[in-house]
């Protein structure tokens, strides 16, 4: 329970600091790019002592993490232009709601098993996801992103469930997120040298402490919730379930106390039925 825990805190950390990007000015994506190498740096400095030169010979892990790079990248790109063609409200809905992809994809390829409880907490978290996410006042203009969102992201925790289940062949969880986060860090990089070089953007050192303070929460986001497909005992669909969940609600509280952001009916709906999902789905993996 514990690294599942604090794997919903730093990803709804995460929330907050992109709140605060906006107060300090900081370029959001200048500071994405940024936050992945600092997630390499924390990773292969507090786990790099695990690291074998064995590794280098299985080729599984690596192409897997090339993939997971290349995702982690174009998905932050992608949503941030999505936010602002399709609005925010939109382009969250299309993001959490890929857990349903991801899911559906876990369920059917690994004939994960589903009983009454399970399916009905899986049903009210989707529930609670859209009702805390959409909003009647943005316009979508862009719709073939918004789908990109939905699939990409679910392809992404589709991956890193995959690579947990049966592609480390030893590596451990902690290296491979480094490498994974690191990949995404050296593509940004690419595309951000490009952008300095036509000056569309401008080198500011806030958006390197923006990053930094970004990398730590995104570092353990990803790691732990590797850890707990392990540690918990659950299933490895009620573990994806439950943290996707717990992030909404716990995002949503944080925007109605620290950011006054306004609780409408709706929204609240949306949070009561996101909390009786997660405890349909604890209680399913109890009896």
């Amino acid at each position: 329970m514990i690294p599942l825990t604090l794997s919903v805190a730093s990803s709804s950390l995460i929330f907050v600091i992109f709140k605060l990007f906006r107060r300090f000015n900081i370029d959001t994506f200048q500071a994405i790019v940024f936050n992945y190498a600092t997630a390499f740096t924390i990773g292969m400095t507090l786990y790099g002592n695990q690291w074998s030169n064995e590794y280098l010979n299985q080729t599984d892990w690596m192409f897997a993490a090339l993939g997971a790079g290349i995702l982690f990248i174009c998905l932050f790109f992608l949503m941030g232009k999505s936010s602002q063609l399709n609005g925010v409200a939109s382009t969250s809905v299309a993001v959490k709601m890929s857990m349903a992809a991801s899911l559906l994809a876990m369920i059917i390829i690994f004939g994960k098993p589903l009983g009454i409880l399970n399916g009905s907490g899986i049903v009210l978290a989707m529930l609670g996801v859209f009702l805390v996410s959409y909003s009647k006042s943005d316009k979508v203009n862009s719709s073939w992103m918004l789908i990109v969102l939905f699939l990409g992201s679910g392809m992404l925790d589709f991956l890193l469930y995959v690579v947990q289940e049966n592609l480390l062949q030893g590596l451990p969880d902690s290296i491979f997120t480094a490498i994974g986060l690191g990949t995404a860090g050296v593509f940004g990089l690419m595309i951000l040298s490009t952008q300095w070089i036509s000056g569309k953007r401008k080198f500011q050192w806030r958006n390197v402490l923006g990053g930094f303070v970004l990398g730590i929460p995104n570092y353990f986001s990803i790691y732990l919730l590797l850890v707990s497909y392990k540690s918990t005992g659950w299933s490895d669909v009620t573990v994806l379930s439950i943290t996707n969940v717990s992030v909404v609600v716990t995002s949503a509280l944080l925007g109605f106390l620290a950011f006054r952001e306004q609780a409408s009916v709706r929204k609240i709906v949306g949070l009561i039925s996101a909390i009786f999902a997660i405890a349909l789905l604890y209680l399913s993996n109890r009896s």
